[in-house]
């Protein structure tokens, strides 16, 4: 599978050594949006030809498919351009800025006849799928509870007077999207879109938020989740039922599974992972095109749906608006 990669950032570096674990990773082609950035990356990491134009890289025949590592702002247009020439798209979290730019770019896929899969790890990790398997041990589920706190240090750029790319309104950024997703994506890929949703958050000079929190109601259970970026936490994350509860070391990147039991018995799920975090999602993506499928059966299309709904309504109640959202 020969891949054109959009992007320059630490991320994308991740996204290349994890792909060349694959067999099947072959990485023909880098965007940049400078010649010089292109050419020190292609540099780096031994890749055949820079492109500074988009639309001169999806027309390539040399590429088949293109994994999007750009500002959340970009994602939609990106990756539309990418689908109308037939390329099949990888595009990292969160796949669009809000719902409408979702869809859009679902009609694009489902009208060019190529696969669009948001690239969230966590959930085609081994380990993601342990605890899908092992969920009904825990009996009757009454409460998710996800947090993913970390403080950035861009947050000392704002108070400096600065406006860094993470607090950025231009570029649809903020803790929910930067590392609140993470907490939603798996959540609902478990249980599905909760019936409400209530949300709180802190804003900062620039618009954006710095922290948030979210009580989600399922009927009989509950969901909670806490995002920062402007402070740190190490709680575990937890799925308590009513027989035990579910404990996993970090929801970004799940490797420790334990289930704690109502008798104070531990239950060690554990599994080594063989492979970087990334490397699985690259597989599937890889294994879906080579099966000639449109979808994932994880990363759903529905499911990014979903989150994208979940954050929009999330950013009302915090009162947080992109650029994007003015867009029609």
């Amino acid at each position: 599978m020969r891949f054109g990669i959009i992007g320059t950032s630490w991320i994308t570096e991740r996204f290349i050594l994890a792909g060349r674990e694959s067999e099947e990773f072959t990485l023909s082609a880098i965007y940049s949006r400078t010649e010089e950035k292109g050419n020190v990356f292609a540099t780096k990491y031994n890749i055949p030809m820079v492109y500074t134009n988009l639309e001169e890289m999806v027309s390539s025949n040399e590429i088949d498919a293109v994994y999007i590592a750009s500002p959340n702002s970009s994602h939609a247009k990106q990756a539309i351009i990418c689908m109308n020439h037939g390329k099949h798209v990888l595009c990292e979290k969160p796949m669009a800025s809000n719902v409408r730019e979702m869809q859009e770019m679902i009609d694009t896929a489902q009208k060019n006849d190529v696969l669009l899969m948001e690239a969230m790890k966590s959930t085609l990790m081994p380990s993601f799928k342990i605890m899908k398997d092992n969920l009904y041990k825990i009996g009757r589920i009454r409460r998710y509870f996800a947090s993913f706190c970390r403080y950035s240090s861009s947050y000392e750029e704002l108070e400096k007077g600065n406006i860094p790319n993470v607090f950025n309104l231009s570029y649809s950024n903020g803790s929910l999207m930067d590392l609140g997703v993470y907490c939603i994506y798996p959540m609902v890929t478990l249980f599905g879109k909760p019936q409400s949703v209530k949300a709180t958050g802190v804003l900062l000079s620039t618009g954006a938020d710095g922290e948030g929190s979210m009580v989600m109601q399922y009927g009989k259970m509950d969901a909670v989740i806490m995002h920062s970026k402007i402070a740190d936490s190490f709680l575990p994350i937890e799925i308590q039922g009513e027989n035990g509860t579910m404990v996993i070391d970090k929801i970004s990147s799940p490797e420790d599974v334990k289930i704690h039991y109502g008798d104070g018995t531990i239950e060690d799920l554990n599994q080594p992972d063989i492979h970087k975090p990334m490397y699985y999602e690259i597989q599937e993506f890889i294994e879906l095109i080579q099966l000639g499928q449109r979808e994932s059966s994880v990363n759903t299309l529905a499911n990014s749906l979903a989150v994208a709904e979940i954050m929009e309504e999330v950013r009302r109640q915090m009162g947080v608006k992109y650029p994007a959202d003015l867009l029609k």
